[in-house]
């Protein structure tokens, strides 16, 4: 094959720094529509997405040009900077260090992305994935 293919999908998630609900419904426009022009930047393609005060989740296609922890930390950085800088200026924000990446098949993609824009709703009726939405304590857990 001469040209390079990629079908790569990926399901990230992070939360802010001690899970602080400091990611207020004024913020979210702006701040999906900032981390969706990154995703675009680095040559992947934003799918989904979604969160609540304390989290976000982005459902992605990822360019095989770009490492996910290249990805992620470009995606942070930006998004901090634009809370603290722009649309929070007067709040001490933060994330967290981690993050989760989760890998699918293209054919699950409809299912996560619903799964990723309606957060809000699963989180009120506690209908959530627990090794999506609490990976930090899988994480810390698989490295003891």
């Amino acid at each position: 094959m001469s040209a390079t293919y990629a079908d790569l999908f990926v399901h990230l998630v992070w939360g802010t720094f001690a899970r602080a609900p400091t990611l207020s419904a004024s913020i979210e426009g702006p701040l999906y529509a900032a981390m969706a022009e990154k995703c675009r930047e680095l040559r992947c393609l934003p799918l989904a997405i979604g969160g609540t005060a304390d989290h976000v989740h982005l459902l992605l296609t990822l360019s095989p040009t770009i490492a996910v922890a290249t990805l992620v930390k470009e995606i942070k950085g930006a998004s901090a900077h634009l809370i603290t800088h722009r649309l929070a200026p007067d709040t001490l924000f933060r994330w967290q260090t981690g993050y989760g990446a989760f890998t699918l098949r293209k054919s699950d993609t409809p299912t996560v992305r619903r799964y990723v824009l309606h957060q809000k709703g699963h989180h009120e009726k506690k209908i959530v994935n627990t090794e999506w939405e609490h990976f930090d304590a899988i994480s810390s857990h698989k490295q003891a």
